[in-house]
């Protein structure tokens, strides 16, 4: 088994505290020069913020010119608790929150906003990206259980990709079954010899460079969106 990965040099985070109803998660803000959008990771179980495999691909995205939010989806208290570690409308209802922080920040504010979602924490963030409110660019899951989303996923118009480790069948097979019933543009990308968490030398590298193409097609596109209809807003003030 290899090691974990460790993190790139990173791009200068920023320790931040995001108000979600009763409680504040802490969280890594990073915000590299002339950010494009910003990817918001969901965990899965039994991690935080500080998940070396979580924090690897966030570096690769910041040097892509992504800023990244990492932060923890539960208190201490709550994560002892394994209901709540598999409770989605609980864990989307915090990614709502932190989409909600980021838009009155001015240093992300009017980014596209992405999803990079692991494990229980993909099933998270494809609950989230069925709310149209929340305005989701993209998302994409890595060894993810979009099966624990299953009634949001004819709800998802948001361009999602699906990565799962070739050695995975199970999980495989859980997101083929998932695929056939996201409404929106989708993909599935098998990353060969890779297990669930992508352990193997170079499997994560790999889904960092698919999870960052995605990004890089998608968050673009919600750009130029947004600005289209700032634009014709514009135009009609005039």
């Amino acid at each position: 088994m290899a090691a974990a990965p460790r993190p790139a040099a990173d791009a200068g985070d920023i320790r931040v505290s995001i108000p979600a109803g009763p409680v504040t998660l802490p969280g890594l803000l990073a915000v590299p020069g002339g950010a494009g959008g910003i990817v918001v990771f969901a965990h899965g179980s039994g991690s935080s913020r500080l998940s070396p495999r979580n924090q690897y691909v966030a570096r690769l995205l910041n040097r892509a010119g992504f800023a990244t939010l990492l932060f923890d989806l539960l208190t201490p208290d709550e994560s002892i608790d394994r209901r709540n570690v598999f409770d989605i409308d609980l864990l989307a209802r915090r990614l709502a929150a932190a989409i909600g922080w980021i838009r009155h920040q001015p240093a992300v504010a009017g980014r596209p906003v992405g999803l990079f979602g692991a494990s229980t924490g993909a099933a998270a963030a494809l609950a989230a990206a069925a709310d149209p409110a929340l305005d989701v660019g993209a998302v994409v899951s890595r060894g993810g259980r979009p099966d624990l989303a299953d009634r949001w996923l004819p709800a998802i118009g948001t361009p999602t990709l699906l990565i799962v480790g070739g050695a995975d069948p199970v999980v495989l097979t859980l997101n083929r079954e998932a695929l056939d019933r996201l409404a929106g543009p989708k993909h599935l990308a098998v990353v060969p010899g890779a297990t669930h968490l992508f352990e193997e030398p170079g499997t994560l590298d790999q889904a960092a460079a698919l999870a960052t193409s995605w990004f890089a097609e998608h968050l673009a596109a919600a750009r130029a969106g947004h600005a289209g209809v700032a634009d014709r807003g514009a135009r009609g003030r005039r």
